[in-house]
């Protein structure tokens, strides 16, 4: 997220705003997006909005994201599109040639809710120390990860991540005890199709196991590399 933290909320304000007149012209369903979201924060206080990190967390990435977008939507052909793609991780390209664009096309039942959470603080990332560790062996393996706000809230996808072999795989990450696995499983599951995501791995761990990290990442690289479409594993 280049843009970084170095925005303040006051100037987050205007860059959305800037966002939406520029979207206007290239993608109509970004700037409703957009402008759904401004209308969301517009009216909070430029102090009350810092004291949120989430939310701004949130913002920035939507920014970051639709900033993207809209370079590539103003390349004149789709040969330069593609270009642009190609340049990309494959899991940064995953995110911005496919499941960005489905969330900014379609419905997202789940938006209005999860924005509220973090608005009011329910939100936290419990797993979020994990995931982290995660991330950083996948890079060690010389994979790629990506990391959204929308993928995981929207789309139970705490990473998207790939191997050498360069095929992404959605994963989810959660410790809940084995009697709510399988409901947590099937929502999951559920989730992916709905959002026409191909696959997928659902890994519940047990935080007392000792190299669980190791173990995960695994089973992860391999299923990037070799899970069918239309399967969704669980790994308990």
């Amino acid at each position: 997220m280049k843009l970084g933290h170095r925005l303040q909320a006051k100037e987050i304000k205007e860059k959305l705003k800037f966002l939406i007149e520029q979207a206007s012209s290239l993608d109509p369903n970004l700037a409703r997006r957009l402008d759904e979201i401004n209308r969301w924060v517009k009216d909070i206080k430029v102090g009350s909005l810092t004291a949120k990190p989430f939310v701004l967390a949130f913002l920035l990435e939507v920014i970051a994201d639709s900033t993207v977008w809209l370079v590539i939507q103003s390349l004149p052909t789709e040969e330069e599109q593609q270009a642009k793609f190609d340049q990309m991780t494959p899991t940064e390209r995953y995110w911005y040639q496919y499941l960005f664009p489905k969330w900014l096309n379609e419905t997202d039942p789940k938006f209005c809710i999860w924005r509220q959470k973090l608005m009011t603080g329910e939100f936290n990332r419990a797993d979020n120390d994990i995931i982290k560790l995660i991330a950083k062996d996948i890079v060690r393996r010389e994979g790629s990860f990506w990391q959204r706000y929308i993928a995981d809230l929207s789309m139970a996808t705490d990473l998207i991540i790939s191997n050498s072999q360069q095929k992404p795989l959605c994963i989810q990450v959660t410790s809940v005890s084995e009697e709510l696995n399988q409901h947590k499983y099937q929502y999951w599951k559920n989730t992916l199709v709905l959002w026409e995501i191909e696959r997928g791995l659902f890994f519940s761990y047990n935080p007392a196991e000792a190299n669980f990290i190791n173990q995960l990442v695994n089973v992860a690289l391999f299923n990037s590399a070799y899970l069918s479409g239309g399967k969704y594993l669980k790994y308990f």
